[in-house]
C-alpha cells in the first residue's frame, strides 16, 4: 500500500504564490509518475501537472507558464510551485502517484485565492 500526504495549501491573494508538497510512503516501486490534480465542488477532477521519473513534465492548459512541477532528490516526493495565482485556481489540490499501473491519491490540500 502507498500513502500520499500533501501540504502547503492555504489562503493567498491574487497574483501571489504557493508551493505544494507531496510525499509518498509505503511499498513503492520505481518508476513513479507523480501528478497534481484539482477539484472544485460540482466539477470533475482536473489534471494540473505531471512528472515522470526521467523528469519530463506536462501541464494543463490553464496553468502553463504559471505552475511548475518538480521532484525531490528522493523520487517519492513532488512539488508544485504555483505563481501568479488567480481566483479560478481556488480548489482542493490532490497528489497522485501512478505505480505499476495503479493509481494512489492523497486526501487533498485546499488552495484559496482571494483578496
Amino acid at each position: 500500500q502507498v500513502q500520499l500526504v500533501e501540504s502547503g495549501g492555504g489562503l493567498v491573494q491574487p497574483g501571489g504564490s504557493l508551493r505544494l508538497s507531496c510525499a509518498a510512503s509505503g511499498t513503492i516501486y520505481n518508476p513513479i509518475t507523480m501528478s497534481w490534480y484539482r477539484q472544485t465542488p460540482g466539477k470533475e477532477r482536473e489534471f494540473v501537472a505531471g512528472i515522470i521519473s526521467g523528469g519530463n513534465s506536462k501541464y494543463g492548459e490553464s496553468v502553463k507558464g504559471r505552475f511548475t512541477i518538480s521532484r525531490g532528490r528522493a523520487q517519492n516526493t513532488a512539488y508544485l510551485q504555483m505563481n501568479r495565482l488567480e481566483p479560478e485556481d481556488t480548489a482542493v489540490y490532490y497528489c497522485n502517484a501512478k505505480i505499476r499501473g495503479h493509481n494512489f491519491w492523497g486526501n487533498g490540500t485546499l488552495v484559496t485565492v482571494s483578496a
